[in-house]
């Protein structure tokens, strides 16, 4: 970056509040021209509320937010993309049946305009892909691309429609190490050539890769800033959480003992890539075996067979030397927990209170209901007892008991989740599960509360329970896995030792290559 960089975008004093909550206080930030600030905060630190004031989703209550020295219209999503602000989501926003051009012009004009008009777009989407360093094919399926090309027509889209300063939210968070490496070369192509880059990420060793200059919020203040070059991950991390953060080293397993569960050939059905074939896997107390991928590649599959949610159509599947139940309920009370990748969708009742969520999955045992006349109480005296424990045990924060679930922030139900599935009950016959399906444990977590879970995952399997662990964190793989095996459409490869492995061998299976060494 020259150090003569002119400034291209600067906030000053925006400040927004949700009735009592003050998401962001007075912040000031600048970015110059061919500079990429990381911006860093726990979950809830005001990151995306911030960012949705800048893209105009949201309108500041006070401060004023000026791009390439003039004044941005507030809460105009038009004004920022007109002014050259674009966004890139984790979350893709891609129609899969449409060609890669469709969804680039989709929202810029008609698509069925005539001919001429669409020749000159492809014209200039090809132009804008070559200027970047962006190839791709313009009448390609988005659905056929990999993630990684996903990501690179999302960045495009944006580049299309002429950013200059461009948002990437968590953007590796679904690519294997090579894709990363690809995406890291690509904005330090961009940046030579003027672009400005915002690049929010919870991986503290990408943005010591990426960034010229990072901002740390916390609390919604801005608590930090400083030249990337004078930081390191211990800097960063105290930053985020006002206080020293241990990172965890590799603990492995002190006590492997029986087959838990087994599969043998298993298949399901399923669209594309999301199923299982021919599957065979086997995990044992005490262990954690972790299962690496590129999300979409038969994850989900696995962890909805494993907890009733998804039937086998062939192969055989056993828990402790008996056919695997067909139903959750079955499952549960035969001994398997379930951290669900949905903490939202599937993981709580957004609408019922803590307490109801804390004892949801154990509702029919005689400790928390009993039936009569046809009908089910629920005992609630200790319904909210065993909730109690679980705030307390596992520090969730952020109201009462009767407080409604979607009200807590994302560490804070991931605390909840991961209390019900792991505190036992007063009437238990064992202190952990058998079978823990953990899926995601800690995405979109901040480093405090991603130390948090992690720390419990160990516990539950030193105490021995087995675990499966989904994840697309490949640090956190290769952390907690006992033993890691990679899934690529549907089929798993060979579970080896976390030690055999290395991220870029880890990578090629996660993109399907053959050469994975042995």
């Amino acid at each position: 970056m020259r150090a003569d960089a002119p400034t291209v975008l600067r906030l000053e004093g925006i400040t927004k509040r949700f009735g009592s909550l003050l998401a962001n206080d007075g912040i000031a930030l600048d970015l110059r021209e061919g500079e990429v600030l990381a911006l860093l905060g726990e979950n809830g630190a005001g990151k995306s509320t911030l960012m949705s004031i800048l893209f105009g989703h949201y309108t500041a209550d006070a401060g004023r937010i000026e791009v390439f020295g003039r004044p941005l219209a507030p809460g105009n999503p038009r004004a920022a993309l007109a002014a050259g602000v674009g966004m890139v989501h984790q979350h893709f926003a891609l129609a899969d049946n449409l060609s890669v051009l469709d969804n680039i012009i989709l929202g810029t004009e008609p698509l069925w305009r005539p001919l001429l008009r669409r020749a000159a777009a492809r014209t200039h989407l090809l132009d804008v892909a070559r200027r970047f360093g962006l190839p791709v094919d313009p009448d390609v399926r988005v659905g056929d691309l990999s993630v990684g090309e996903r990501q690179r027509v999302e960045i495009l889209k944006a580049l299309y429609r002429g950013a200059r300063i461009l948002i990437l939210d968590e953007p590796t968070a679904v690519l294997t190490p090579q894709e990363s490496e690809q995406l890291f070369d690509t904005l330090a192509g961009m940046v030579a050539q003027g672009l400005a880059v915002i690049f929010i990420s919870h991986k503290l060793g990408e943005v010591l890769r990426v960034s010229h200059r990072v901002a740390v919020l916390r609390h919604g203040k801005l608590v930090a800033e400083g030249r990337t070059a004078d930081c390191d991950q211990a800097q960063l991390a105290r930053w985020m959480v006002g206080h020293a953060v241990q990172q965890r080293e590799r603990q492995p397993a002190h006590k492997i003992g029986a087959v838990v569960c087994e599969l043998m050939n298993v298949r399901t059905a399923g669209h594309g890539n999301d199923r299982l074939r021919d599957l065979s896997l086997t995990l044992r107390a005490g262990e954690i075996t972790a299962i690496a991928g590129v999300s979409g590649n038969g994850q989900a599959a696995l962890a909805e067979l494993l907890t009733g949610m998804r039937a086998a159509t062939a192969g055989t599947a056993t828990l402790q030397g008996r056919p695997l139940p067909r139903t959750p309920g079955a499952l549960v009370q035969q001994g398997v927990a379930r951290i669900p990748e949905d903490r939202h969708g599937t993981g709580v009742v957004g609408d019922l209170p803590l307490w109801e969520n804390a004892v949801a999955e154990r509702l029919r045992s005689p400790m928390f209901s009993r039936a009569r006349a046809g009908l089910r109480w629920i005992r609630r005296r200790a319904a909210t007892a065993q909730a109690q424990r679980i705030v307390d045990t596992f520090d969730v924060r952020g109201g009462g008991l009767r407080t409604p679930a979607r009200s807590l922030s994302g560490g804070n139900m991931q605390k909840l989740i991961l209390g019900r599935a792991l505190l036992p009950t007063a009437d238990a016959q064992s202190s952990v599960p058998a079978l823990i399906v953990v899926h995601q444990p800690t995405w979109g977590l901040d480093i405090g509360a991603v130390a948090f879970v992690q720390q419990q995952l160990i516990a539950a399997r030193d105490a021995g329970a087995a675990l499966l662990l989904i994840s697309d964190d490949l640090d956190e793989v290769l952390t907690l896995g006992d033993r890691v095996a990679v899934m690529h459409a549907g089929h798993l490869g060979p579970a080896r030792p976390a030690e055999a492995w290395t991220r870029e061998a880890i990578g090629l299976a996660m993109a399907g290559s053959a050469e994975v060494p042995a």
